[in-house]
């Protein structure tokens, strides 16, 4: 199967991510305070400051990201509650950073982009397993044949008369 080595990719490429964006605000922020100069009245400090955490969070959140896909390869289970939300909101996060990538920066960018949402989406379709149909009788297959003695079809009950 691919589930855990798809999950294992994903968080290497995220520990990764959350390292290269941390660190490239932390150097926007860096150039910022070296620069000594005002953005449309703004403190140049306020800007450095501001840069360099957001850079933090925005690493620590693509970090959790890998933590969530880290454990699903080890467990070789699906991602549940928060740690799939958590996910999903990765996916979406890649998805308008790469229609950001694509304006801004070109293709090869956008490419990457792609690659990381093709690879959590993977990682979260791949652990979803079918189930079976809620309405199906106990003893019933669900493959449309006759159902066994005992399980007959499931009728709603005769409707109310008025007197």
């Amino acid at each position: 199967m691919v589930r855990r080595p798809v999950a294992w990719i994903v968080a290497i490429v995220l520990f990764v991510e959350a390292l290269g964006i941390a660190a490239v605000n932390w150097f926007l922020g860096v150039v910022v305070d070296r620069q000594d100069m005002s953005l449309a009245g703004l403190d140049p400090d306020m800007m450095s400051t501001s840069s360099k955490i957001g850079g933090i969070v925005f690493g620590l959140y693509f970090a959790f990201c890998g933590l969530v896909a880290l454990l699903v390869a080890l467990r070789d289970r699906a991602p549940a509650g928060f740690g799939r939300i958590l996910l999903i909101s990765a996916a979406v996060v890649h998805a308008l950073l790469g229609a950001f990538a694509w304006g801004l920066l070109g293709p090869a960018e956008f490419g990457f982009m792609v690659v990381v949402l093709a690879l959590i989406v993977l990682l979260l379709m791949t652990y979803d397993s079918p189930q079976e149909p809620a309405d199906a009788a106990p003893g019933d297959q669900g493959d449309g044949g006759p159902a066994k003695e005992g399980n007959g079809p499931v009728t709603s009950p005769p409707a109310p008369t008025t007197p």
